[in-house]
């Protein structure tokens, strides 16, 4: 016999130290904590996402802090030892009742013509949170949502609008404060058109801190890029990597401050309100 016939076809094949061993999966379960290997963030399951880069588990800290981290392999330890997070089987559970808004949910709901009257916002950030929190809403509503691209644009948006019964429009604006150029621009636009707004700079700033993971949103000095200036100080790279981080952050209702939700609410009751 050869000793190649001794030890078969491949004589390091069967060495226990050239088998790696697998690294176990592990079902995601909300409330298992579990630390990021990578960071070393420790926090429990408290919900997941899904965007076109993949899966992500959202995991809560003692403080209160949430974070959000792809699912990928052996990326998660728990007691020390890597494990591969899964989520959970879906389960046939109870039906949502409440949209994102809180309101009561419409099953079976038929696409219906969209209503003339329109809610206009500043910018694409504002209409996609509308959209996220208030879809159902207005879907049920057959209200559409347009971005002005800026409020300079208002006066000579409503102009070619021509608001008249039965054809409002409802006017989200940032930094809707007394003295602010933003009041200057919404005044006296006629009573067909509704203005609502929040305080805060940007509607970025409308979204909880807590939602995003952070005690607060930072102070930018005037004249520096309100977006820029916060993505540096948070060390969430550029402008669009942070509104991914905000915008996957935000799930209902509750993740967003109240003088956005009412200025929302009032808007949609008032291009809905039969004349």
């Amino acid at each position: 016999m050869s000793s190649r016939d001794m030890y078969g076809n491949d004589i390091f094949g069967g060495h226990s130290r050239k088998q790696h061993r697998a690294v176990p999966q592990v079902t995601a379960e909300r409330d298992l904590v579990v630390e990021d290997a990578a960071t070393g963030f420790c926090g429990a399951v408290v919900g997941f996402d899904r965007s076109y880069d993949g899966e992500f588990v959202k995991l809560e800290d003692g403080r209160g802090a949430v974070r959000l981290f792809a699912l990928r392999e052996a990326a998660f330890l728990i007691d020390g030892r890597p494990v591969t997070l899964v989520r959970p089987a879906a389960a046939a559970a109870k039906k949502t009742t409440r949209s994102a808004s809180g309101s009561t949910r419409v099953e079976g709901l038929r696409a219906r013509v969209a209503r003339t009257s329109r809610i206009w916002v500043e910018g694409v950030h504002d209409a996609a949170l509308v959209e996220r929190v208030w879809g159902h809403d207005l879907r049920v509503e057959g209200v559409v949502v347009e971005h002005l691209e800026g409020l300079d644009n208002l006066a000579e948006r409503l102009v070619d609008f021509d608001p008249a019964p039965g054809r409002r429009v409802g006017v989200l604006v940032d930094h809707l404060v007394t003295g602010s150029k933003e009041t200057q621009l919404t005044t006296g636009l006629g009573p067909h058109v509704l203005v609502t707004g929040h305080p805060f700079i940007d509607v970025w700033q409308a979204v909880r801190p807590a939602t995003v993971g952070i005690e607060a949103w930072p102070e930018v000095p005037r004249g520096e890029d309100w977006k820029t200036g916060v993505c540096r100080r948070l060390g969430w790279g550029t402008p669009r990597e942070g509104w991914r981080r905000v915008y996957h952050a935000v799930e209902s209702f509750r993740d967003l401050e109240a003088p956005l939700i009412g200025a929302v609410e009032r808007l949609i009751d008032f291009v809905t309100e039969p004349e």
